[in-house]
């Protein structure tokens, strides 16, 4: 390697230990059961992109038997990170928390690590983000990314179609009536009115506002408070995704604090990759016993919102809406389950109970609904096409099933799912299951 060459490789800038823990890839048995699980192994059919071969390489690397600026980089770079290899790992290797930590030690040139770090600012610092998401949600409104999205190739008419997929299908609505036989029954830790801050987010906040008001409607209508955490900031997991972990476990730092200013018996999310993110949180600072302390404390606190209303809908019962028994929604739903829910957090479950407990809607599970849509935050970006060999099964099941809506609760799902239906020039709109409940109790 050229000397200028070496100097501009840099893995990441970042103050890293010297390899993974080897107790953590030790944990590894190499039995396969992952193999057939790994959207990317599937496809490909190569040894080194699924999780056991990747695993593999991180072993490699570790030992100086391979470059990670090499086939190491390659094969770590294609894998989508949806985790389904945990959910089918009997030793229960922590894939997710590995991938991280090797992606921080690929090299990455400073002008594509620039490139990098620039693109994540326009969508997660507070300064820039504002001014990103208000072209955005302009663009949006007029229509004028869902028309070009249409027919424009390439990254643009990809983004074009991302945007046009955030669009409300419910617009912002009437507030949600109460539940009768739930509105007095949420209670907190210490039998007082529950109470909940929301997890504002980046993507969350700047395009999916209409389903934090969801959100809120929803939860009022069940009894819940709710306090306002202030000085949140993004939860760090898109950074940590693309191996940036010094700049994850500084927003990590913001959020611990903020909300430990919160008093609140829950951190409630409507967005499966910041939820992860969040209970990811001791993970990241395994190293660090005072944050990984309080990380422990705050992960404790957070819950899906789909866990919320489960918890209180089975606890009451069948609901009834307060404004009359006629289902305002009727049609089919086909439900997809995120991956950063399903196998990230292990909920999976509750979102299926909460929207069959809605009257006047037939919900069904995709039958790829455990597998990734190939969205997997800015990765159908870098690999636009093996992302789209991975979601093209999951499209041709929502055309065939002929459904109302497509529920999933992930904001990178939606839009990438919808970014496909756009695409093809299908209507069907992609949404998240809570605008479903609040849609249906308006």
């Amino acid at each position: 390697m050229p000397e200028s060459a070496a100097v501009d490789a840099s893995p990441n800038e970042l103050a890293l230990p010297s390899s993974i823990p080897d107790e953590l890839l030790s944990a590894c048995v190499h039995c396969g059961f992952c193999v057939p699980v790994c959207p990317t192994w599937d496809i490909l059919r190569e040894e080194n992109d699924s999780p056991r071969g990747r695993l593999y390489l991180m072993r490699a690397e570790a030992d100086g038997r391979v470059d990670p600026a090499g086939a190491f980089s390659v094969h770590l770079g294609r894998c989508l990170g949806c985790r389904a290899c945990e959910s089918a790992c009997p030793a229960g290797v922590p894939y997710g928390h590995l991938l991280e930590q090797a992606r921080a030690r690929i090299p990455t040139r400073p002008v594509a690590l620039r490139r990098q770090r620039w693109f994540l600012s326009a969508l997660t610092n507070p300064a820039i983000a504002k001014f990103t998401y208000a072209v955005a949600r302009l663009v949006r409104s007029v229509g004028v990314a869902r028309a070009l999205g249409r027919v424009l190739p390439g990254k643009t008419g990809q983004a074009l179609r991302l945007l046009a997929a955030t669009r409300p299908a419910f617009g912002h609505g009437p507030a949600a009536a109460a539940v009768t036989e739930v509105v007095d029954g949420a209670r907190g830790t210490d039998g007082d009115v529950a109470t909940y801050a929301l997890l504002s987010g980046c993507v969350m906040d700047g395009l999916f506002a209409h389903v934090h008001e969801a959100t809120r409607r929803t939860l009022a209508a069940i009894g819940l408070r709710e306090v306002e955490a202030t000085e949140q900031v993004c939860c760090g997991a898109l950074h940590a995704h693309a191996g940036l972990l010094d700049e994850a476990r500084e927003q990590a730092r913001h959020n611990i604090e903020a909300f430990e200013r919160t008093d609140c018996d829950w951190i409630i999310v409507d967005s499966a990759g910041c939820g992860a993110g969040l209970r990811d949180y001791p993970a990241w600072f395994a190293d660090e016993p005072e944050w990984r302390e309080r990380a422990d404390a705050l992960a404790l606190r957070v819950r899906d919102v789909t866990e919320i209303l489960a918890a209180e809908l089975g606890r009451a019962g069948q609901p009834h809406v307060a404004s009359g028994d006629s289902p305002i929604l009727e049609g089919r739903v086909g439900y997809d389950a995120p991956c950063h829910l399903h196998h990230g957090q292990g909920v999976q479950q509750e979102p299926l109970d909460v929207l069959r407990a809605l009257p006047g809607l037939d919900v069904e599970t995709l039958p790829s609904s455990d597998r990734c849509c190939g969205g997997a935050g800015m990765y159908n970006l870098e690999h636009p096409d093996l992302a789209a060999r991975v979601r093209a099964p999951k499209l041709a099941e929502v055309q065939r099933g002929g459904f109302d809506w497509i529920a999933t609760g992930n904001p990178g799902c939606i839009m990438y799912l919808g970014a496909g239906l756009v695409r093809s020039g299908d209507q069907t709109p992609v949404v998240h299951p809570v605008e479903l409940v609040d849609r249906a109790w308006s």
